[in-house]
């Protein structure tokens, strides 16, 4: 790899003008941040600069009125771990951070970032490699469109800017999202508003994708007629608006461990099969033999469906539309044994420390902000084993604390790739009472 690698195209955007230009700066990276950026030490403090890596020299321009930041003008020492990205909008996207890294060093780092987050809890536990999840495999996305004169853009935000990139690939995502491109601008053109942007959160599944668009959307009369043959042409099984569904030429559907579960709109779904499969298996290894176990934000039963094969399961859930599916697919699955569904708000009232008796065995999954106050209730209760599941290490960290002052031992924590060359990490933590 050539040491003058150069990022102006994809880093360091259009020249800025003479007269407001910063002096360049040439600085050492010396490690990555938490949100895989590259941070040089330098008289100022430090300064952080995307699509750097550890050991490498690079030029630089710190941004106007941001002197922490950083944009890469070119790297003039190469790291070994640097690799050519895969994609032709790495770098204005902010989509991905890290496809500038080889892949070992890659999952090594993720690995790493979850060391730290445990540590600075004081929490000294063994974590395992990092399990790879494999490009074009995520089958869900969330888009933006925006309006730009007569033209539709439909993309991701620019990396720390509201700026659309419209894209044209996207390596991460299943082939069936990335050929709907297309499809969605026709379908958003007629009710993008005339400010803002129309969020488009996409799922594939076999029947074809689920495209729900939310955001200040205008009510065009004429889009159903329009919208039923761009669904037939670009595979599209059921459009919603603010959570309702429009046209619907199948029922979206997932198949968990064999039980089919329809998709309410705009239903949590694990981004990748690849990743929920791995997830599902380190879940299902740490409660063991249990026979009675609590799955707490249970989703549409991602866990609770597979628990269900040999435990009564208890299914915890918020969302209304979620809970009913898996109850829904828990009726009418072969095989399991009774899950019993429950709505209910676990952040602002979690199962407590004798409600807990019932149970030998606890799954939470919980969302970015995690589950302290189920965990407080579980450290005061007697359950035997926990498995943890969390796409935030820092507030799995907090929680596995707070287990743990509870008398829990961690006896394991592995890393998922579930969010490939992002830098968000996802994990499970299993632990037992001694």
């Amino acid at each position: 790899m050539r040491n003058s690698w150069s990022a102006r195209a994809t880093a360091a955007g259009p020249p800025m003008a003479s007269a407001s230009k910063p002096k360049p700066e040439t600085v050492s990276i010396a490690r990555l941040g938490h949100r895989g950026d590259g941070i040089a030490e330098t008289e100022a403090g430090p300064l952080y600069v995307p699509l750097t890596l550890p050991g490498e020299r690079v030029r630089v321009h710190r941004e106007p009125g941001n002197p922490q930041r950083a944009r890469l003008d070119q790297v003039l020492e190469a790291s070994p771990a640097r690799t050519a990205p895969i994609c032709r909008h790495f770098g204005t996207c902010g989509g991905c951070a890290l496809q500038h890294m080889r892949h070992k060093a890659y999952l090594d780092w993720k690995r790493d970032q979850l060391r730290i987050a445990l540590a600075q809890r004081g929490l000294d536990v063994p974590v395992a490699p990092t399990i790879a999840v494999p490009p074009q495999s995520r089958r869900r996305a969330v888009f933006a469109g925006r309006r730009a004169g007569d033209k539709t853009l439909i993309g991701y935000h620019a990396r720390t800017s509201h700026r659309i990139i419209e894209i044209t690939e996207c390596p991460i995502l299943v082939p069936a999202i990335t050929r709907a491109l297309t499809g969605l601008r026709d379908l958003a053109r007629p009710i993008l508003p005339r400010k803002g942007d129309l969020r488009i959160a996409v799922t594939a599944t076999p029947q074809g994708l689920d495209v729900a668009f939310e955001g200040p959307a205008t009510r065009a009369p004429a889009l159903v007629p329009l919208a039923a043959p761009l669904l037939e042409r670009h595979g599209i099984a059921r459009l919603s608006i603010a959570g309702e569904t429009i046209l619907q030429l199948a029922d979206p559907t997932v198949e968990i461990d064999g039980v089919p579960v329809t998709l309410p709109p705009l239903a949590f779904l694990q981004a990748s099969a690849a990743s929920e499969a791995a997830m599902a298996r380190l879940v299902l290894d740490g409660v063991g033999k249990a026979k009675r176990i609590a799955d707490l934000y249970a989703g549409i039963g991602t866990f609770a469906l597979r628990l269900a094969r040999n435990a009564r399961v208890t299914a915890v859930e918020g969302s209304a539309p979620a809970i009913a599916a898996l109850g829904e697919a828990g009726r009418h699955g072969r095989g399991l044994k009774p899950i019993e569904t429950l709505k209910r708000d676990l952040a602002r009232m979690p199962l407590s420390a004798p409600e807990l008796k019932a149970y030998d065995a606890v799954v939470f999954d919980p969302p970015r902000a995690g589950a302290a106050a189920q965990a407080a209730e579980l450290a005061r209760s007697d359950v035997p084993r926990v498995v943890a599941v969390s796409c935030n290490p820092a507030t799995l960290a907090r929680d596995l604390k707070l287990l743990v002052d509870g008398g829990y031992a961690v006896t394991q924590v592995t890393p998922v790739d579930q969010f490939v060359f992002s830098p968000h990490i996802e994990a499970v933590a299993t632990l037992s009472r001694p």
